[in-house]
């Protein structure tokens, strides 16, 4: 088999493609339509129920791995034996929670042969929620004001201060808008009973939602950048629908903070667009957003270049791209006998 013939085999977290749904269904489609050559996608899933496990044509084979709390060990075992019957050639996590894990072996991922396009823990920890605020002081950038705190009692002085409503939000996943100290007692207790703490209050900024997805070289340089209004959010604050704008204030934010931080991988910067045009940073992601697919139908497919860059191939930045595309999530009714979901529970792989 010639060296093109072969595929390129691809390991990728977050299947989870539900109402909250993970990246990792839309980075798998954005690979298949963006390589020009053969991929083997190899899934990695936490719960047995998944969707992307069981769906056509998304992986070509699934392995349950532990939760990013059993520690970098334990992951580290988990991937060496997949990649002993697998030959794993690049990884992509997708989950904020897990990549301090990831970021912990990828040299010895490497050893292995299993190349990944991580942040460093410099660039990972001063985009952090707990970080942000003093970042955005550092270099410039308008970031609401935040408090970490550890105690409920504290949301009373915090109200006096940043006055309501407010934004109650978890270390990793989940923030609430709060019109009241009773709303904001009930965030905190919810929040941190799910994700622990300590637990960020942000002062609320009024104005429009905007996300960018981008992808950073590890140099200091742009390959990406798609800006996306939402236009259409879910009770849970996800995008089920969007589209791309043309805005260079967006585009140079990105790009400020892809100089500053030399940020190698992907992310995704959360706006808040004033009505006086002031750009507030909410929130830094690192890593793909839910809603990649959307930049490979505008034409900038970033999983793919991630892959490509993955493997130490030179990728040129991308220049244009078409404003005015849109996307909108759906729900699909996947028809699965329960062979393949007892299979997978009970040997952790389909």
């Amino acid at each position: 088999m010639s060296e093109n013939s072969k595929p390129i085999v691809i390991a990728v977290t977050g299947l989870n493609a539900i109402d909250s749904p993970g990246p990792g269904v839309a980075v798998i489609r954005a690979i298949r339509d963006g390589l020009n050559r053969p991929v083997r996608i190899i899934g990695l899933a936490y719960e047995n129920l998944e969707p992307g496990i069981y769906m056509d044509a998304v992986c070509d084979k699934t392995y349950q791995i532990s939760y990013p709390a059993a520690g970098a060990e334990v992951l580290y075992n988990a991937l060496k034996y997949i990649h002993d019957k697998e030959g794993i050639d690049v990884i992509i996590p997708n989950f904020d929670a897990e990549l301090y894990n990831f970021i912990t072996i990828a040299p010895r991922l490497k050893l292995l042969g299993i190349h990944s396009f991580l942040p460093s823990f410099e660039m990972f920890d001063a985009r952090d929620k707990l970080n942000l605020y003093a970042f955005g002081q550092k270099h410039d950038l308008k970031v609401p004001k935040d408090k970490v705190i550890y105690s409920v009692n504290d949301l009373y002085l915090i109200g006096e201060e940043f006055g309501y409503p407010l934004v109650v939000k978890g270390k990793y996943y989940d923030a609430v808008v709060a019109h009241t100290l009773e709303q904001a007692q009930k965030a905190f207790y919810k929040i941190s009973a799910k994700w622990g703490f300590p637990i960020i209050v942000q002062q609320f900024i009024n104005g429009t939602e905007v996300n960018i997805a981008a992808l950073g070289d590890g140099e200091g340089n742009a390959i990406s950048i798609i800006p996306m209004k939402k236009m259409y959010i879910t009770d849970k604050g996800k995008a089920w629908a969007g589209i791309t704008l043309e805005d260079e204030a967006l585009i140079e934010l990105a790009r400020k903070f892809v100089s500053v931080t030399k940020w190698r991988g992907g992310f995704e910067i959360e706006i808040m667009k004033t009505a006086q045009d002031e750009l507030y940073i909410m929130e830094i992601n690192p890593r793909f957003p839910a809603w990649i697919y959307l930049s490979a139908g505008a034409g900038q497919n970033q999983p793919a270049a991630l892959v490509k860059m993955a493997l130490g191939e030179k990728v040129v930045p991308f220049t244009t791209y078409d404003v005015g595309k849109l996307f909108i999530r759906y729900s699909w009714d996947h028809i699965v006998d329960v062979s393949k979901f007892q299979q997978f529970t009970a040997f952790g792989n389909l």
